[in-house]
């Protein structure tokens, strides 16, 4: 039997069949929006306790999203202490399509500028913009750490298949009353 989600009692932290995870990020939609030009919106606990949520250029590899930054950043040290993220990716139009991915970031220092921070940023630049982009940031860093997130859990709205779970509650209480 497939179960979607799984809470476990000591943490209290909802996870999900892999099997289940693989179904929403292969979804069509969900396709879309990891190939789009739209930035991940990725949410972290910085190392004072607060939450933040940065725009950040990524690639997703087919099994896991990868991220970059410099080795000195405030993110590095927040993801040592909590590696557990949250990931969105939405549209902006009508209706809203929304990705929604948590799981656990592992850290990476790698040399140089690796191809898959250049294929993240190719998505976002303009064409005639990427030659001088490059070759600045290629002068720039001697080091980068990769960000990887293997999704642990997601769901996608559409809003015309899919919507969250308290809007349908109120949809389906609604058509009973």
């Amino acid at each position: 039997m497939k179960r979607d989600n799984v809470t476990n009692a000591s943490t209290g932290r909802t996870s999900m069949d892999p099997r289940t995870v693989a179904d929403v990020m292969s979804a069509p939609i969900s396709q879309e929006l990891l190939e789009s030009a739209i930035p991940a919106r990725f949410a972290y606990v910085g190392v004072d306790g607060d939450p933040r949520v940065i725009p950040i250029g990524f690639v997703w590899d087919g099994l896991r999203f990868l991220m970059f930054t410099v080795p000195k950043s405030a993110k590095v040290r927040a993801l040592r202490q909590n590696p557990r993220v949250a990931i969105t990716i939405d549209t902006q139009g009508f209706p809203p399509r929304v990705l929604l991915v948590r799981g656990a970031a592992s850290l990476e220092l790698v040399d140089g500028v690796p191809d898959e921070y250049v294929a993240a940023s190719r998505k976002v630049l303009e064409p005639d913009q990427f030659a001088d982009w490059e070759s600045g940031v290629r002068a720039l860093y001697d080091q980068m750490v990769r960000i990887t997130v293997e999704p642990d859990w997601a769901k996608l709205l559409d809003f015309e298949t899919t919507i969250p779970k308290a809007v349908e509650d109120l949809v389906r209480a609604r058509q009973g009353a």
